[in-house]
């Protein structure tokens, strides 16, 4: 368990606290709770109601999807949950510890309370919520660039055969290289 001390310098480290005054930031650390979990423990599901923020205090914790793709591994610092506390929709990822971990936790009253006092909170919360978006954005875009990429290749295989690299004889810089039948390209590996 940290110190009062110890807690009002971890949670003046976190991102979404960094820039708020120290009275308020005195206030907000005495009011959350730390709790621990074990090792391969999940904090939350998929699709479960919450109305809490978690920061990792100790450990690491995988973020994941129900079907098993990991969305981010997440260690001391880093804080998760923040969603639920504004819209009171489902959550749209699973939280898992990957070793023992401790959290603290701050509730959705604790939270609106606290905003009520310093409206300033609400705004770091917003920037933690416009970053995550734009690195959302940013994975999307390379994922469809590379999907679009590939597309392009299977398009050049499947529509009348493989076209190479390297000048084969006079046929210019590429080689269609197809089968006699009409039925299929074949494809030629150098």
């Amino acid at each position: 368990m940290l110190t009062s001390v110890d807690r009002l310098l971890f949670v003046r480290g976190v991102p979404i606290f960094n820039e708020l005054r120290d009275d308020f930031l005195v206030r907000l650390a005495s009011i959350m709770d730390e709790l621990s979990f074990p090792e391969d423990h999940t904090i939350f599901a998929e699709g479960q109601e919450g109305r809490a923020l978690y920061i990792v205090v100790k450990g690491q914790v995988s973020v994941h999807l129900q079907d098993g793709q990991t969305l981010a591994e997440l260690s001391a610092g880093a804080c998760f949950g923040e969603m639920s506390l504004f819209d009171a929709e489902p959550r749209s990822a699973s939280v898992t510890t990957l070793d023992a971990c401790d959290c603290l936790i701050l509730t959705q009253h604790q939270l609106y309370e606290a905003i009520d006092e310093t409206p300033g909170i609400a705004i770091n919360i917003i920037r933690l919520l416009s970053r995550r978006i734009r690195e959302l954005n940013k994975d999307l875009q390379e994922k469809q660039q590379e999907a679009k990429a590939l597309s392009q290749q299977s398009a050049l295989i499947y529509a009348g055969g493989l076209k190479t690299p390297y000048p084969v004889g006079n046929s210019g810089p590429y080689q269609t290289l197809e089968n006699n039948s009409s039925e299929s390209s074949g494809v030629f590996f150098h």
